[in-house]
């Protein structure tokens, strides 16, 4: 796998190569993400416009782009400075005039001589009853008419960069496209009807209506598969690379567990039995686990974590588990520490905050395996904290650990296996592009004992009611969550800032029954502002967003979000999941500032209607798009220059399980067609999986 094969050089030089592109347009195209003529090939045409030719622009509805035949009449140049050229022409049964403004009056005598036939091909507009076509896009001899496309593809443009400009380079591009080896799988290609390599892109680059712009269109799925197997087989290698890597087998006798689960005052679900035993296959494997664990807000990932846990202890090591934040490593504390202490096995809490003669303890008591689980914060991994047999690695909340740091636990020498858990839902073709090189354990049904939460919407006018009814609901002993949108009040904002909004609850139901907590508060401040809401000294929290991630009270049974329509849905549902974690009856009061716009009602609507975070994240991505949903910036989500997430899930699953079949039928990509997919993760420029293959 030395170097990129010959037959992609063309595709991979320099862009002047390309017709009408000089230096100062390949430098503009740089802003397009087009620095070579690889990128613009995968540059597709997002829509096209009909120039059909047609005898007269009679029977069109202005405004409308039409291709006609026309006699040049009179030229009519401006009386006064800043008034538009204008000429005459005569179609088959109509007349209709050509505008120009700033035009040079000898080019437009040259381009459109008096008397002559010509073909025009722009857009008509009424104007005082007038019809006109101002700068037409076309102006050419009869006999040189049909260079116009009957259907012109529009492409996406940058300043400095014009759609001829496009257009030409593309069709340049193209030229330059070689006939390579196939290296989708021949019953599917065949299955799915698709073409070709090379004649895919010509006729995505050549779209005849507007069918053939769809994500549907065999020619785009095609190209769409190829972006994304590229992607799974680089996901796949990494994957394979791991499993590579020697694991440790670790199996348990089961007492551990045993004790544990029979503590519970319910029975797992099955989605957990599922998860359990997963995990427990895997963790007996040689090979190491990389597995996710993927459940909604109160699926009892927590049982799931502790259960995996117990197997390393049961095996005879040790455990660890880190979350983003310390409030969060506190709080699993809190949730295994009751759990694991029925079962006799010690849980222990290492985070930045250990200090001295303290911390030295904890890390002597780690090296001799006395510490049988540790919890905590990203500290559980500086150099000097050191396990006497560490076998299973649980990562609490994904995002803000990827790819990069899951290899960083190898890098520790350690074959740990690797459990990640994340609490938001993403739909499956989002989870595949980001964890596809790990196996995924979903938990999609509640334990029992949880009640639902009632949602309602509410309008801003309605202030007073709700007051009262938390006013009502403290007298009777609950807790409640009052979520702002902003901190500190500032003038382009109307929203009621968190501290107003605390003063006015403080006035209406009393002192010391109000607390809050937000983002420019020093962390000392917040996690006292939080244990007493968690005590109960305090019955309402008035918080920013802080709240979202993790924080269990399972007495709270009210959530009021204020300003609701301004919040994404997934937050509003991670939001809501704060509640419902007790016996008692939950409400979420969603209050809203009218007008609500289509989008604010369609999101506040499926709140109402469901509390499946799947389906949630499902209409999410429908509503928003990828990039949005995971937020790519820090997702580690690849960039689609074709694909679709939206649009083409299907195809990213066929593309996952293909790739991971064609690894395990050849390892090394050397049969006949694994050498066309090394040649592919070139063209893709998938330089990570490059590297694997040459380690490998």
């Amino acid at each position: 796998m030395s170097g990129r094969p010959e037959i992609l050089w063309p595709l991979f030089g320099e862009l002047t190569a390309l017709d009408g592109v000089g230096p100062k347009t390949a430098q503009h195209m740089g802003q397009l993400e087009v620095e070579k003529p690889r990128d613009l090939l995968f540059t597709l045409p997002h829509s096209g416009i009909d120039r059909r030719r047609r005898a007269t622009i009679r029977e069109v509805v202005a405004p409308a782009t039409v291709t006609v035949e026309v006699t040049v009449g009179m030229h009519h140049p401006p009386r006064t400075k800043g008034r538009p050229y204008r000429v005459h022409v005569t179609d088959a049964e109509t007349e209709f005039q050509l505008v120009f403004f700033h035009a040079r009056g000898d080019y437009l005598q040259k381009v459109l001589p008096t008397g002559q036939r010509r073909v025009v091909s722009g857009k008509i507009e009424l104007f005082d009853g007038i019809a006109q076509m101002p700068h037409p896009d076309h102006i050419l001899p009869v006999e040189e008419g049909d260079q116009i496309p009957p259907y012109e593809p529009v492409y996406p443009l940058t300043s400095g960069v014009v759609q001829k400009t496009m257009f030409k380079a593309t069709r340049s591009a193209l030229a330059m496209a070689p006939d390579l080896p196939e290296w989708i799988d021949p019953g599917l290609k065949a299955r799915e009807g698709w073409p070709d390599w090379r004649d895919a892109l010509v006729s995505a680059h050549a779209p005849e209506s507007s069918v053939d712009l769809s994500p549907h269109d065999p020619a785009r799925q095609r190209l769409a598969y190829d972006e994304l197997f590229a992607h799974q087989l680089t996901l796949a290698l990494a994957r394979q690379q791991l499993r590579r890597g020697k694991g440790r087998a670790s199996t348990g006798d089961g007492h551990l567990r045993g004790k544990v689960l029979a503590t519970l005052p319910y029975t797992p679900t099955n989605a957990q039995t599922r998860a359990f035993d997963e995990i427990a296959a895997d963790m007996a494997a040689e090979t190491r686990m990389n597995r996710l664990l993927q459940g909604d807000v109160g699926a009892g990932k927590t049982l799931v974590a502790l259960m995996a846990l117990l197997i390393a202890v049961e095996a005879g090591g040790q455990g660890v588990m880190m979350a983003p934040t310390e409030i969060l490593a506190r709080q699993h504390l809190d949730g295994l520490r009751p759990l694991a202490e029925a079962a006799g096995v010690v849980v222990e809490l290492l985070t930045g905050r250990d200090k001295g003669a303290e911390r030295r303890a904890k890390l002597e008591a780690l090296r001799e395996g006395r510490i049988q689980i540790l919890l905590g914060t990203h500290a559980v991994f500086q150099k000097d904290v050191e396990f006497h047999d560490l076998r299973l690695a649980v990562i609490d909340e994904q995002h803000r650990f990827g790819v990069a740091q899951r290899m960083e636990l190898g890098a520790k020498g350690l074959a740990v296996d690797v459990l990640v858990m994340t609490a938001t839902p993403i739909p499956r073709s989002l989870s595949l592009a980001q964890y596809g090189d790990m196996d995924v354990s979903v938990l999609d049904e509640k334990p029992p004992g949880r009640t639902p939460v009632k949602t309602a919407l509410v309008s801003t006018g309605r202030m007073d009611e709700v007051v009262d009814h938390l006013r009502r609901a403290v007298a009777e002993g609950r807790q409640a969550y009052w979520v702002c949108p902003l901190v500190e009040e500032s003038e382009v904002s109307d929203m009621t800032a968190a501290e107003e909004r605390f003063k006015v609850l403080r006035a209406a139901l009393g002192e010391g029954v109000v607390g809050l907590v937000h983002g420019q508060m020093p962390p000392s401040e917040k996690d006292a502002a939080m244990a007493r809401f968690v005590a109960g000294e305090t019955s309402v929290l008035v918080a920013t967003t802080v709240i979202e991630v993790g924080v269990n009270v399972p007495n709270a049974s009210i959530m009021v979000i204020e300003r609701a329509e301004h919040f994404g849905l997934a937050q509003l549902h991670q939001l809501r999941g704060r509640v419902g974690r007790g016996a008692a009856a939950s409400t979420c009061l969603l209050m809203y500032q009218p007008p609500l716009t289509e989008g604010g009602r369609r999101r506040l609507e499926i709140l109402r209607e469901t509390e499946d975070g799947f389906r949630i994240s499902e209409e999410d991505l429908a509503m928003r798009g990828a990039g949005d949903v995971i937020g790519t910036a820090q997702s580690g989500l690849p960039r689609f220059r074709v694909a679709d997430l939206e649009r083409q899930a299907a195809v990213m699953q066929m593309a996952q399980s293909d790739a991971r079949k064609l690894l395990h039928d050849d390892p090394g990509l050397t049969s006949e067609r694994g050498q066309a997919a090394r040649t592919l993760l070139w063209l893709m420029e998938q330089d990570r999986a490059i590297r694997l293959i040459s380690v490998g």
